[in-house]
């Protein structure tokens, strides 16, 4: 990913179910960052699917999100963010607007897999909670856009699920646009429905299953990208006082990162003013 001109990555937990595997996978995140030339930004999603031990007991499990793994996860400072799945397959709004509660009560910013598989209300609960990010969005309403603008949260586009999981909903791409709600186009690289670690080739798919154009999708994995992580006040655009984090194409326009299934390498690669790879002639 460093070589395709990532500079900023987020991680999210979530596999584990528990506080020590969630907290050890957190941990790992915050090693790479100092193992390798990229900023990690490290993402709790303890409420992404019910462990075993509390089948038939969602309650259960999220009082223990909120009452132990989130407190103690939290006091580790491992963690920049908080998520959770609010859907039909996994947690309710009002599951979901406890977990958020508890995170604002920490002073941690939110952000939601939201609307993925159905209109379950969650671009709503994002927007009310002013989230950095909802995720997903295939179903969300269209009239729901001036919520997440008003709110100030980014709409982040995940082709690779869609398209891996053959989904035909699309997101309500045209009513973000008319109401000024910042785009933002990830990998959401997993094992179960993304498993795809090019940025490069989710901007193609952004163009072509999602419309978007070359330059809404270039915005979509820079300036929108580092809103959705809530870091724009240093990086995401060339600025005087901002990290200089940039990647160099031989290339004379965004329209050729965009129209190869999977465009070529950057040259360079530069985070934070030192070059990661590739090189200057």
């Amino acid at each position: 990913m460093i070589n395709q001109g990532i500079t900023t990555v987020e991680i999210k937990s979530g596999y584990g179910l528990d506080t020590s595997t969630e907290s050890k996978m957190l941990r790992i995140a915050q090693r790479l960052e100092h193992e390798l030339p990229v900023s990690v930004h490290k993402t709790f999603l303890g409420a992404h699917a019910l462990p075993p031990e509390y089948s038939g007991q969602p309650d259960n499990y999220i009082d223990h999100i909120c009452q132990d793994m989130l407190p103690a996860i939290a006091s580790e400072s491992l963690i920049n963010s908080v998520d959770a799945f609010c859907e039909t397959i996994a947690f309710s709004n009002v599951q979901t607007r406890r977990v958020f509660t508890a995170a604002s009560d920490l002073g941690l910013p939110v952000r939601l897999h939201a609307d993925q598989l159905s209109d379950s209300g969650g671009a709503s609960l994002a927007a009310e909670f002013s989230a950095l990010s909802a995720d997903h969005l295939e179903y969300t309403n269209a009239a729901v856009a001036k919520n997440l603008a008003t709110a100030g949260t980014v709409a982040v586009l995940l082709p690779g699920a869609f398209y891996y999981l053959g989904e035909t909903t699309r997101p309500p791409v045209k009513a973000f646009r008319d109401c000024d709600v910042d785009i933002a186009v990830a990998t959401d690289m997993n094992p179960g429905s993304s498993p795809m670690e090019s940025i490069l080739l989710a901007l193609n798919m952004a163009c072509i299953l999602f419309a978007l154009t070359p330059e809404e999708a270039l915005r979509g994995v820079t300036v929108a990208a580092a809103r959705a992580l809530g870091v724009l006040h240093d990086r995401g655009t060339l600025e005087p006082a901002k990290r200089a984090d940039f990647a160099l194409w031989d290339a004379a326009e965004p329209a050729e990162l965009c129209y190869p299934i999977g465009a070529p390498q950057p040259v360079c690669v530069v985070n934070s003013g030192q070059i990661a790879t590739g090189g200057l002639d």
